[in-house]
């Protein structure tokens, strides 16, 4: 953990950490070239800075906030399975609601990351060494995948990659916000930085990436983009969450007096990662 990382706690007493992406500029796509024409061409693309999911959403948290578990691999720390990318919304509206708190008493929202912030989280973000897979080149080193396993594994157990995310590679696919269409990126080929892209308009399919414990290397590579539909439930797809910050509300009651809340209002921006209020 570091000192710009993100702890929420629920009124259940769990809680569970979610990782600063500093915002930067990346080439998304599969730079190798060995991938199918939906990982291509390779274009550039800047982002904003984030907060994403240490780990992808655990059973223990699903169970805390929607009273149920859907998995077949059983196990609290183990990711939550067998969820459609409409129960994914269902879970986020419902933790949302929840009288969670947080580290720094910031104020946002839960949401799924887009296809673009998954990918330069799991490419390490700035401190990226352009491995093949989120953490290295060697798939077993981070990675829960046929070779390796024949079904989920309890998450964190691999090596992180560069921010300290486990589990972007294999264990389970994880859906993001944006639909899929597979020729997205041709539209990308002949212009500069896109900013924070956020996919098409609409579509039949949403963004699976990742991998699982049932595919192959390939499967794996960060690079590797999929889609299946809404209310798809597959034994190995989960997701991971991304807290999206509210620049108005720092949970701080308005001031009255000298010496009131107003004058702590300095050392708590001292702690918040600096590009969530220089703007």
């Amino acid at each position: 953990m570091t000192s710009n990382d993100l702890i929420i706690s629920l009124p259940s007493g769990l809680t569970f950490q979610l990782v600063y992406v500093e915002g930067g500029e990346f080439m998304m796509g599969d730079e190798v070239g060995d991938l199918w024409k939906e990982c291509q061409p390779v274009h550039p693309v800047r982002v904003s800075s984030y907060y994403v999911g240490k780990y992808p959403v655990t059973q223990e948290l699903w169970q805390a906030v929607m009273g149920s578990n859907p998995s077949g691999f059983i196990g609290g720390n183990r990711p939550v399975e067998t969820v459609s990318w409409e129960d994914s919304q269902r879970f986020i509206e419902a933790l949302n609601r929840h009288q969670w708190q947080s580290s720094f008493n910031l104020a946002g929202v839960f949401r799924l990351p887009s296809e673009s912030q998954w990918e330069y989280a799991a490419r390490g973000g700035r401190y990226s060494q352009g491995y093949r897979y989120t953490g290295s080149d060697r798939l077993s080193q981070v990675g829960w995948n046929k070779d390796n396993s024949e079904e989920t594994r309890e998450v964190g157990l691999l090596l992180p990659n560069e921010l300290g995310l486990y589990d972007m590679s294999g264990n389970v696919w994880e859906w993001c916000e944006d639909w899929y269409a597979g020729e997205y990126y041709e539209r990308y080929t002949q212009r500069d930085y896109v900013e924070n892209p956020a996919g098409p308009q609409d579509g039949d399919d949403r963004v699976l990436r990742g991998g699982s414990c049932f595919g192959d290397a390939e499967d794996c590579r960060l690079a590797n983009r999929d889609g299946f539909t809404p209310d798809d439930r597959l034994d190995d797809t989960g997701f991971r969450l991304v807290f999206a910050l509210s620049w108005i509300s720092f949970r701080i009651p308005m001031c009255k007096k000298a010496g009131g809340p107003c004058d702590r209002i300095g050392s708590l921006m001292a702690k918040i990662p600096s590009p969530f209020y220089n703007l």
